[in-house]
């Protein structure tokens, strides 16, 4: 079976979609305008550096420009969850066609669509650029390179979504999109603020070192063939030839491999027959908590903070200012103590978000009170809950906060510095989630907050982010007197600060916890009823 059946079907199934559907024809073509305005900018902007002249220029953005566009078609496809339906292996299930014919059918399909053309339309301006540098022979050889890219832009998307095929239709992906997405979207200030701070401080000649090498791999070499030819590497293009050619033969093997199971649709066996033998303690409970009820309230809160629409907007909003704050200060040059205090800020803030801990779940906190969950255990779950997904980011950030500006050596007394403002935010959050508890409404937007004196109690956790911070100015100070010392004291001094104070705040809420459960739950209940 030839593959122009593939690229017919492709072509009739978008057709037919659009058929008397003006929305979708709407949406179609302002598409196909973006595209084409896409396509001509890449164009001009690449055939430009051609034209001024410019050889090392072209050998350093067109590399990096087309290595960008290796993982767009990489990463897009999966955070716009999945591939076009037309395009399904599934749909293909019940037909007697061989992998071979299969994959060949559809990779000739994938290439057919608005995206692989303003693709390969926009890099043509690199063969206008190599026939300006290097004649003739060079734009042929950039062509045949961008060729190159596109098929292998094509096998690695079909590839990659192939083998997750499965994982894409479940819910649990798609919340896992879904927040990836969000997150993507709130860090497009931010990264556009420190893109900026990055190229005025970058170092470009270090930078042309790093592209030279990435012209090297699949990921540059297709679109470095006729600059070789320009600057007389002959020898270079059967090389990167074979390595694109190589990789792309790769691709399509493993998609080959991994076509059967995306058809079907289902798990491998094995891990079909472990899930069946979890027991709904295992399935609720992670394997490095306890079988016990603090274990299964902590497996409970890290299902409800990845899970419940609040929640979840909360935690994105905290990994956006976690990625962008130190970061930006560590770029910008910024004084030594300055990645610390914004550090100790940030962990301060993700510890707030259980100031109204329980406000998030209202009335479903009764199943709490009738159970008799002890004060102690019910806030130390909680605040394990959170941690799981707010200590990884923390520890990150610090240890890239202290390599980025050249100051290695500091992450460990950063880490601890960090890790201490967390448990003190920690030790305040919990008594004013206790005692200044309130009720949030039934929305469908993550961000809603009930009316009337919603400012008034919003002030409470700014109030709860400054005392933390100011709890920890004890080892900001001491950081500041024993200098090198702290270097070596510092994550153990952290560590114990931080473990006092939620001990000392432990002990401090659960009594309150114990004596006003009854209270608590009517005052949470207030925006459900």
């Amino acid at each position: 079976m030839s593959a122009r059946y593939f690229v017919r079907l492709k072509l009739r199934l978008l057709a037919n979609g659009l058929r008397g559907r003006t929305q979708r024809v709407t949406l179609f073509v302002i598409g196909a305008v973006m595209a084409a305005a896409a396509a001509v900018s890449g164009y001009a902007l690449f055939s430009v550096i051609g034209v001024l002249g410019e050889q090392r220029a072209a050998e350093v953005v067109f590399p990096l420009t087309g290595s960008a566009i290796v993982l767009g078609w990489l990463f897009l496809p999966l955070i716009i969850f999945g591939v076009d339906e037309s395009l399904d292996p599934a749909r293909f299930a019940l037909l007697p066609l061989r992998h071979v014919t299969l994959v060949r059918g559809l990779f000739a399909a994938s290439l057919v669509g608005v995206p692989a053309i303003a693709t390969f339309a926009a890099t043509l301006g690199m063969v206008h650029a190599a026939a300006t540098l290097g004649g003739f022979f060079a734009a042929t050889v950039e062509l045949v390179g961008l060729t190159g890219g596109i098929l292998l832009c094509a096998a690695l998307s079909r590839a990659v979504t192939s083998a997750f095929a499965t994982a894409l239709r479940s819910r649990r992906s798609r919340d896992l999109a879904t927040v990836a997405l969000a997150g993507s979207a709130a860090l497009l200030g931010p990264l556009q603020l420190g893109l900026r701070s990055a190229i005025e401080r970058a170092d470009w000649q270090g930078i042309g070192h790093v592209v030279d090498v990435l012209a090297w791999t699949p990921l540059g070499a297709p679109y470095s063939m006729g600059l070789d030819v320009a600057a007389g590497r002959l020898w270079a293009v059967p090389i990167k030839i074979v390595v694109v050619g190589a990789t792309i033969a790769l691709l399509l093997w493993w998609w080959s491999g991994s076509l059967e199971k995306a058809m079907l649709g289902a798990k491998s066996g094995s891990r079909e027959r472990a899930a069946s033998q979890r027991t709904p303690v295992d399935q609720l409970v992670p394997r490095w908590l306890p079988r016990n009820r603090f274990g299964a309230l902590a497996g409970r809160e890290m299902r409800y903070w990845w899970r419940e629409t609040r929640r979840r907007a909360t935690l994105i909003s905290f990994v956006a200012v976690a990625l962008f704050l130190p970061v930006l200060v560590a770029v910008s040059g910024g004084p030594a103590g300055a990645s610390g205090a914004v550090l100790v800020f940030v962990a301060a803030l993700a510890a707030v978000s259980l100031t109204n801990q329980f406000g998030f779940e209202g009335s479903a906190y009764a199943a709490n009170v009738v159970a008799g969950v002890p004060g102690r255990v019910e806030l130390a779950a909680r605040a394990t809950g959170l941690s799981v997904y707010v200590l990884p980011p923390l520890l990150v950030i610090s240890v890239v906060a202290s390599v980025v500006p050249g100051r290695g050596a500091a992450a460990p007394a950063l880490i601890g510095t960090v890790l201490a403002a967390y448990g003190v935010a920690l030790a305040v959050a919990m008594p004013i989630s206790v005692r200044a508890a309130y009720a949030l409404p039934d929305s469908t937007s993550p961000f809603a907050m009930s009316s009337g004196g919603g400012t008034a109690k919003g002030l409470l956790s700014f109030a709860a982010l400054i005392g933390a911070t100011i709890a920890t100015a004890p080892l900001q100070i001491g950081a500041w007197l024993l200098g090198d010392v702290w270097l070596w004291i510092g994550l153990p001094v952290g560590i114990a600060y931080g473990a006092g104070a939620f001990v000392l705040g432990l002990r401090i809420a659960a009594p309150m916890l114990d004596d006003r459960m009854p209270e608590l739950l009517a005052t949470v209940s207030a925006g459900s009823q």
